[in-house]
């Protein structure tokens, strides 16, 4: 396999240290002599026409690139080019397109930087098509399957961290319960990761079952039952409270509802959003970024397709993609850190749940 033309690409959500993939990426095959060129918001840039495009240089990628935060290739999670929706509401398959454009754009390989979710998008596209491509894992959820940490995930755990942090002088000047609601849609990383490093009592995760009034007499042990500062970290893929879920608001909502009618003791829910996503990548995304994205190039340079990077033992190496187009990954109940909360005496609920 000869390359000359590199494509790179973010696609699905956006979160810290996408620029450090894309710089390494763009250093790595410009010192291999290739052409490299920038795919403008994931396979959206491919559908217009003509493609979106931009040039990448090393020149363009030096400077503050690094600690930028976002993607400065945009990105997408709308417009699936299997069932792309028209205006009228109709949906109609605009894979060979994307195809189309990538060959029209003389691209030889492609590097795709993204979640689960498009790596399984990007396998059924290329794979069958023949066009060499490399995935990097990025994902404040760390979903993944088949690497331990994925790109933008320490940068949520630290935001997650802060909050907590200024969360709980708050909680102690008021005696409250302070909820705080993070992402997490399927799997519980964000909210164990952060929720250990910032000191929660109680962490509810979208894999295991809860039972809220287990979560109040726990809240109502660890204050003597008289209020105090209580934090209480909720993924936002948790089920909601079976009397809670009429009611119009976040889960976060519910549950601070809940404990503060089963405690009596004041509550407030703070639900972090999108601030999880933004800013300046901490050094560990960096270097993961960094690695990543190096690594992807040199996986592409030695003949390999249809593979991920990945980081495993400490380590960063590139695994098959059968073994990440699978569904995301979940936290296990017999995890190291789950172990970690329980000695802490942290809540995590019990049993994992099925549906």
């Amino acid at each position: 396999m000869t390359i000359a033309t590199l494509g790179i690409l973010t696609s699905g959500g956006d979160c810290a240290g996408l620029n450090a993939v894309i710089r390494a990426a763009t250093d790595a095959a410009v010192g291999r002599g290739w052409r490299v060129l920038g795919l403008r918001n994931g396979h959206l840039g491919l559908l217009a026409n003509p493609p979106d495009i931009l040039p990448l240089t090393a020149d363009a990628v030096r400077g503050d690139l690094l600690r930028a935060g976002g993607t400065i290739l945009g990105t997408t999670t709308k417009g699936d080019p299997f069932a792309f929706p028209d205006a009228d509401g109709t949906k109609r398959d605009r894979s060979a397109e994307v195809l189309a454009a990538i060959r029209a754009l003389g691209l030889d390989a492609i590097v795709v930087i993204g979640g689960d979710g498009s790596m399984r998008l990007f396998d059924r596209l290329l794979t069958p098509a023949g066009i060499p491509w490399v995935g990097v894992p990025k994902t404040i959820d760390n979903d993944v399957p088949g690497t331990e940490f994925a790109v933008g995930f320490f940068t949520a755990v630290e935001v997650v961290g802060q909050a907590l942090d200024r969360l709980a002088s708050t909680a102690a000047s008021h005696r409250r319960i302070m909820v705080t609601e993070v992402m997490g849609r399927d799997s519980g990383y964000l909210a164990l990761f952060g929720g250990i490093a910032g000191g929660a009592d109680a962490i509810l995760m979208p894999e295991f079952a809860y039972d809220l009034d287990a979560v109040a007499a726990h809240v109502r042990r660890v204050t003597h039952d008289r209020p105090s500062p209580v934090l209480v970290v909720v993924a936002e893929g948790i089920k909601r409270p079976a009397e809670e879920r009429r009611l119009k608001g976040s889960v976060g909502t519910a549950i601070t509802e809940g404990l503060q009618s089963r405690t009596g003791f004041d509550a407030r829910c703070t639900v972090l959003g999108h601030v999880q996503r933004g800013g300046s990548p901490v050094m560990f995304d960096r270097l993961l970024g960094s690695a990543f994205g190096a690594r992807a190039v040199h996986v592409l340079a030695a003949g390999e397709s249809s593979r991920m990077v990945a980081w495993r033992g400490g380590l960063v190496t590139d695994i098959p993609m059968t073994e990440v187009t699978t569904g995301p990954s979940f936290v296990r109940a017999d995890s190291q850190l789950m172990r970690t909360a329980r000695r802490l005496g942290t809540y995590v609920g019990g049993a994992v749940t099925t549906s």
